[in-house]
């Protein structure tokens, strides 16, 4: 047993040392190998190397043998650059001798003439003195023969002179006051058409309200309180009037004729309907904040105004009493408004003619001006206006303008013809103003009338607002030029009777029928004969 582990020790003893020469052989086999394959890549590597230098050897002998014909060229540019050069400064420096031999002779022909002009002024000096002494002995020669100064004869020429410059200006101003006379009227109309078609514009007709509408029951009740106590007090407080409608219960009327007052009144009922706070106390409240109001908005509405015309600075007080013309009506129209148009009439004139356009807009702005108080001051609204101007120290011409656009006073500045110019423009303009009910009712009872007083007349009829009236004739009594004839007398009845704005139009109407019938008394014969 021994033995066997013996020999199995030497066998692998054995094994292993035949193992390592056979692997210590295969390494040196590969080692050499290895080596053989490095002297290849040594050698190949040589090869390689030596074909790149010799290719960089070769390309860098090429680059610069182009660098070098590239700097050649370059060399030989400059060469022909600088001969170039050298050719025109060759140039100019020859140009510059033979300018500066041009300016010597230049310089020499000028001292030459230089001396000749002197001589020629030394010359001409000497004939002026000459002349002088001539003109001195002559003068004494004409005194002496004339037995006259020079003085003496000086002012007889200067009187003379004077005298026909005056025949010649009072001819000229004769003739410019006759021109001027002439084209007055047409200039004048071009002017005003001019004006009518820059100046005015059509705004919807304001109308003033003097009610409040009062719908809960509750409210209205409370408004008036017991025994009417709260609207008896804000009555008083207001002064005004209030009534409700019989016709309409919850409509109120506020009654009275100062528009101030009933605008503080409108604004109070409006202001407590919808708070619902009705007592004593809300009332005096109400009241004065609606007074407080008014007149802010009064100086508010005074300064947009003035402002939006551009005339300049006005007077606070004077501002609130121009606002006060946006609650003023005349004959429908709103003052305010009109004072606006009115202004920018005279304004266009007035640029048109050269005068003061800010003096101008501004009394076109102030003309009517008294009819802010005239309900609360006794006097016209044109005396009002000339103490309101005159109060607060505005232009002569303003306070002349005010005084006399309804020719009160004689007009002394050419500001006042234009504002009354304006005044009538914006005042008679179709739609600016409307008439009461009355008189439109009596101005078209008036048309029908005129029409109807002809004699062959079966009809007539004022139709759209009195603008047109049409009559009818009987054409048995009228002839179609008998016609014709009626319809020009009523024109010119109308025209020298009645006052009416814009145009009417005279219709006379003559229509002739002939009616005739065939047949019927026949038919009627021969029935009754059936039936017997």
């Amino acid at each position: 047993m021994l033995y066997i582990i013996i020999l199995g020790i030497v066998a692998a003893i054995v094994g292993a040392v035949c193992g390592t020469q056979l692997q210590k052989r295969h390494f040196q086999q590969e080692i050499q190998q290895a080596k053989a394959a490095a002297d290849q890549l040594q050698q190949k590597a040589e090869e390689d190397a030596k074909e790149k230098s010799i290719k960089i050897l070769s390309d860098g002998k090429q680059q610069t043998e182009d660098y070098k014909e590239s700097i050649e060229e370059e060399l030989e540019s400059y060469k022909a650059d600088n001969v170039t050069r050298q050719s025109r400064i060759d140039q100019r420096q020859t140009g510059l001798k033979q300018t500066e031999e041009r300016l010597d002779q230049l310089h020499q022909k000028l001292a030459g003439e230089s001396h000749e002009i002197n001589e020629q002024k030394d010359g001409i000096e000497k004939l002026h003195q000459t002349a002088d002494d001539l003109t001195k002995k002559r003068m004494q020669t004409l005194q002496e023969r004339g037995s006259i100064s020079l003085d003496e004869a000086k002012q007889q020429i200067l009187d003379q002179l004077a005298t026909d410059l005056k025949r010649e200006k009072d001819i000229e101003l004769k003739y410019q006051d006759d021109e001027a006379q002439v084209s007055a009227p047409k200039v004048a109309k071009i002017l005003a058409d001019d004006a009518i078609q820059r100046g005015p514009v059509d705004m919807p007709r304001e109308h003033i309200e003097h009610s409040v509408q009062i719908n809960d029951n509750n409210t209205k009740q409370k408004l008036i309180g017991r025994e009417a106590s709260n609207i008896r007090y804000i009555e008083t407080l207001t002064g005004t009037d209030l009534v409700f409608d019989p016709d309409d219960p919850h409509l109120l009327h506020v009654v009275t004729q100062d528009p101030l007052r009933r605008e503080v009144a409108k604004t109070v009922i409006t202001n407590l309907v919808v708070t619902k706070q009705i007592n004593a106390q809300s009332i005096e409240r109400q009241v004065e904040t609606a007074r407080l109001d008014l007149m802010n908005e009064l100086r508010r509405t005074g300064e947009k105004v003035v402002g939006s015309l551009h005339i300049g600075w006005m007077h606070p007080d004077l501002l609130k009493i121009v606002g006060r013309l946006k609650y003023r009506t005349s004959y429908g129209q709103n003052v305010l408004n009109h004072s606006i148009e009115v202004a920018d009439i005279s304004g266009m004139l007035a640029a048109e003619l050269g005068l003061n356009v800010k003096i101008a807009k501004r009394a076109g702005l102030l003309h009517d001006i008294g009819k802010a108080i005239d309900r609360e001051v006794d006097g016209t609204h044109v005396e009002l206006g000339v103490k309101i101007a005159e109060t607060y120290d505005e232009d002569p011409q303003v306070i002349n303008s005010i005084a006399s656009h309804h020719g009160d006073v004689d007009v002394t500045t050419p500001i006042a013809h234009l504002v009354a110019a304006g005044d009538s423009i914006s005042g008679g303009r179709p739609g600016a103003r409307s008439e009461s009910v009355e008189e439109y009712v009596n101005r078209l009872k008036s048309l029908e009338r005129i029409a109807s007083s002809k004699q062959g007349v079966k009809e007539s009829y004022a139709i759209q607002a009195g603008r047109e009236i049409r009559i009818v004739v009987d054409p048995k009594k009228l002839d179609d030029e008998q016609n014709q004839k009626l319809a020009n007398e009523v024109k010119d009845e109308i025209e020298n009777e009645l006052t009416y704005p814009g145009k009417i139009k005279v219709t006379s109407i003559r229509d002739f029928k002939a009616v005739a019938y065939v047949g019927a008394e026949k038919k009627k014969n021969h029935k009754r004969l059936k039936k017997a």
